[in-house]
């Protein structure tokens, strides 16, 4: 009877002891899930702020957060703290400082190439990127408030800029690049420091509420010691008029190549092409082609041939767009005036348009206007077709006109060559072009044979095509 009772004591502790090791080990292991949470929650990467409609739609206040992407850490940001930026541990003041701005937020969600400019930024060189989040402040649908917070974020980056002075940091080795109104943004943080920031860059500053601005109340020339700007949308979103050392007008600095023409493309139709610049900015770091880009009085100068003489501008050649449009800036004389350059692009990434110069004189007794369409072909039979110009062509006797005329591609050695005359009229009779010399000269690589005939004529709506020969000597 002891012995039973012995055995049942027995097997009672046995069952208590294990209960009591399974609930320790359940505690255990809830303790470490915790801890596991809790350590990974102090690790999680800091991120850009993800809004939506509808916090757009009962506003935001402001807030600023900059995150810190260098080589060490180029997936996972650092976020600097405004009253102890020295406490960083990845910042080194002795390296490039590169600001990327946003501008007005709608919708609340991140700009959609912000991980692209990240990426390249830090692949084309090794910089302190910081990415300045403010879209507690520019996600709203009173774009009133948002212009309004653009002062208030340049008081704050202050602060910031301050503070990396202090730990050695120079103000010639800041590069603050502002999209929209983030362009202004980056303006007003310039005039704090009386222009004395490295540089600055404006991708499409915004219009609204600035073009009637003075220039300390926007971004201006005087900012930064060199300033470029990319100016896509001049007739809606973006400001007309120069604001920089240098301003960028691609394709006549409106309507861009590949963007929706009506409403009924929905919000593309509105952002398309304020948001151009910052994808030309992207293709430039890119570096799978150069944009060359032409200083010149006009958009419609430059059409007509006027301004393509980059020889003028040796030994650096043509400004080129983009991310490496400092290094003309070399050539530019102190205060001297504003300097505005047009170019043609393509519909998509990288946007290089391969220009050559048409210069043709022709003997007809009577005054012809039209256009001319030109295609060439290469030894391995590649051809490229040039897009007629908007602009009709005056053709006068012995008078020589040059047309500026561009591909999507570039073909190094040309077999033919075709021409076709139109002065796209449906009605009445067709006309001749009796063209006495045609030069053709490539913009983008001016090294290169220029390819002539002589004496040809051209019937109305008819393609000719010939092979051209090398011309004897350079045209003036």
């Amino acid at each position: 009877m002891l012995k039973g009772n012995m055995q049942f004591v027995t097997c009672l502790w046995i069952l208590l002891i294990t209960f009591l090791r399974f609930h320790v080990l359940k505690l255990c292991f809830f303790i470490y899930l915790i801890s596991w949470v809790k350590s990974d929650e102090e690790k999680k990467c800091p991120e850009f702020t993800d809004l939506n409609i509808g916090n757009a739609l009962s506003g935001t206040e402001l807030q600023v957060q900059l995150l810190l992407y260098t080589r060490e850490n180029p997936n996972c940001s650092e976020r600097l703290t405004e009253d102890d930026v020295a406490a960083s541990e990845y910042l080194n003041t002795s390296k490039k400082i590169v600001f990327v701005i946003h501008g007005f937020r709608p919708t609340g969600s991140p700009p959609a190439w912000l991980g692209d400019i990240k990426e390249l930024l830090l692949s084309s060189e090794d910089i302190n990127l910081i990415i300045v989040d403010w879209n507690r402040g520019a996600t709203t649908v009173n774009y009133v408030s948002a212009v309004d917070n653009c002062r208030k974020v340049a008081e704050i980056l202050k602060n910031y800029v301050d503070q990396m002075l202090v730990n050695g940091a120079s103000l010639y080795s800041m590069y603050m690049i502002g999209v929209s109104l983030g362009a202004h943004i980056a303006g007003f943080v310039g005039q704090k420091y009386n222009g004395k920031l490295g540089r600055i860059t404006g991708l499409d500053p915004a219009g609204p509420l600035f073009t009637q601005e003075p220039p300390e109340r926007r971004l201006d020339r005087t900012d930064a010691q060199f300033v470029d700007v990319i100016h896509s949308d001049t007739d809606a979103l973006g400001f007309k008029k120069p604001l920089g050392t240098i301003d960028f007008y691609p394709n006549g600095g409106t309507d861009q190549p590949g963007c929706p023409q009506t409403v009924f493309s929905g919000l593309q139709y509105f952002k398309c092409d304020h948001q151009r610049s910052v994808f030309l900015f992207l293709s430039s770091l890119k570096r799978r082609c150069d944009i060359i880009t032409y200083p010149c009085d006009s958009y419609f100068d430059y059409k007509r041939g006027k301004c393509v003489d980059c020889e003028a501008f040796q030994p650096m050649s043509c400004p080129v767009l983009g991310y490496y449009a400092d290094r003309w800036k070399k050539l530019l004389i102190p205060n001297s005036s504003p300097t505005k350059a047009y170019f043609d692009t393509t519909d998509q990434d990288p946007f290089c348009m391969y220009n050559y110069l048409l210069d043709i004189t022709t003997w007809n007794k009577s005054i012809r206007r039209g256009f001319i369409k030109v295609k060439l072909t290469d030894y391995a039979g590649n051809t490229v077709e040039s897009e007629m110009n908007s602009e009709a062509s005056t053709f006068q006797q012995y008078k020589r006109v040059k047309i500026l005329t561009g591909f999507y591609q570039d073909l190094d050695k040309i077999s033919k060559m075709s021409l076709t005359f139109s002065t796209k009229t449906v009605i009445g009779p067709k006309h001749k072009l009796r063209v006495l010399q045609m030069r053709l000269k490539s913009l983008n690589n001016p090294e290169r044979l220029q390819l002539c005939r002589y004496d040809f004529v051209l019937m109305e709506n008819t393609e000719l095509t010939f092979k051209p020969i090398p011309c004897p000597e350079k045209a003036t």
